[in-house]
């Protein structure tokens, strides 16, 4: 997996031609541009004709990602066959169940990278199978539909399920975003829950609204503080490994080389967070 950002993922209603005008402008690291559950039934078709003209124009370094919907519905397949001449990076899949579903897909559009909705109960057990599909590039939990088809009652209900995603995601090297946050008026709730998903271990979150942009952007990008601690971590490991040590101290903890490989993944991510700041 890249250092890439990945700290925020936007929905964007393929439909709405100025919300696709708008989002150019915003900080966000990947817009899911949406033709499934945020386009109405009367608006799906047009919707597809509406996003390939406003992906014929530059996007600048954000991700672009088409959510189409489920190939059993009226509309998935053409979908699928619309999305493979647009200028995107990756196709959206709702509903995955297991890998046959990529391979439905794949077969549509063939070299596009895929990235799968983990959503159902299904798909959930399923994960690892989905995680090692070639074809996939990353895992979008989908909270709002998981916690309806197992009847759960808030997020901590659904922690086995995000944390045995993340597992899968993890051991396959893929990208992994967290559900969204409905109350998207709600900043505290917002960010404490950005934070949990953080410290799980995903790379970012997907939003309904660009106000929650900043908090995001924020909370899974790395603080000054740990830019500074992993420098420090490797200025003094390589110290110790000059001496012949196999690790250092640093405010009174061991560095050893697993800590390095953190340490320079968290400048890696520092540096690419900075030049897609500046393009």
């Amino acid at each position: 997996m890249t250092h890439r950002p990945h700290r925020s993922a936007l929905y964007i209603p393929a439909s709405n031609a100025r919300a696709l005008e708008k989002a150019r402008g915003l900080p966000v690291d990947v817009i899911l541009f949406d033709l499934e559950d945020a386009v109405s039934p009367d608006a799906k078709v047009a919707a597809r004709q509406t996003l390939a003209a406003a992906l014929a124009t530059s996007y600048g370094p954000r991700l672009r990602v088409v959510r189409i919907n489920a190939l059993e519905t009226d509309w998935g397949k053409d979908d699928a066959h619309a999305v493979a001449k647009m200028d995107c990076d990756a196709v959206l899949l709702p509903k995955v169940n297991g890998p046959e579903d990529l391979d439905a897909l794949a077969a549509l559009v063939p070299g596009l990278p895929i990235w799968a909705m983990m959503e159902t109960p299904l798909g959930v057990l399923n994960a690892q199978a989905i995680a090692a599909h070639p074809a996939l590039a990353g895992f979008v939990m989908g909270t709002n539909d998981l916690a309806k088809d197992l009847g759960a009652r808030g997020r901590a209900a659904m922690v086995t399920a995000l944390q045995h995603c993340l597992l899968a995601a993890r051991a396959a090297g893929i990208v992994a975003l967290d559900g969204v946050y409905n109350a998207f008026k709600d900043e505290e709730g917002l960010r404490h829950e950005s934070v949990e998903g953080r410290d799980m271990g995903f790379d970012g979150k997907t939003l309904i609204h660009p106000a929650q942009i900043g908090v995001c952007n924020a909370i899974f990008g790395p603080s000054a503080d740990e830019i500074a601690l992993a420098e420090r971590q490797i200025a003094a490991f390589d110290a110790a490994m000059a001496e012949g040590q196999g690790v250092a101290v640093v405010d009174g903890k061991i560095v050893e080389n697993l800590h390095i490989v953190t340490a320079r993944a968290t400048l890696a991510k520092a540096t690419a967070i900075a030049a897609l700041e500046t393009s």
